[in-house]
């Protein structure tokens, strides 16, 4: 018998710069930190967060989505490698979907056009660490 999944728990990003990519994941998605290191902290915190890395997850409807800064200065993200092809966010419409092109466009974040590709509409662009992102609305 298989494993009864239900969904996804969270899915954690290696990034390069935590500061760069916080920024633009907090510019662009706007979730709330469900976990993060305080400024300053004890020992045990310290300890007790060290899953962490050094980074931060974030708390949106989906599930969880974090933040990990330990990859090298000079790595660069390649779907064409075994792991992640791209991470997809889903939106409730089209017109939420419009509004995710105007709050990119709005940031100067380069994105390709909305495809319909088929029951659903995508919207393709990437992170400062060049991880392809996508934001999909149903068609119907």
């Amino acid at each position: 018998m298989p494993i009864a999944a239900t969904d996804f728990a969270h899915v954690r990003l290696t990034v390069r710069d935590i500061d760069v990519s916080r920024r633009f994941y907090d510019d662009v998605f706007g979730f709330d930190v469900a976990f993060e290191l305080p400024e300053d902290p004890d020992e045990q915190t310290r300890e007790q967060l060290s899953f962490l890395f050094g980074g931060v997850i974030y708390r949106f409807p989906g599930g969880l989505l974090g933040l990990r800064p330990v990859a090298p200065g000079d790595d660069s993200f390649d779907e064409d490698r075994i792991g992640l092809d791209h991470l997809s966010l889903a939106v409730a419409d089209r017109a939420a979907l419009d509004h995710a092109v105007a709050v990119l466009d709005d940031l100067g974040i380069l994105h390709e056009d909305v495809k319909d590709v088929g029951g659903q509409a995508i919207l393709e662009f990437r992170d400062p660490d060049g991880i392809a992102l996508e934001i999909a609305a149903p068609t119907s």
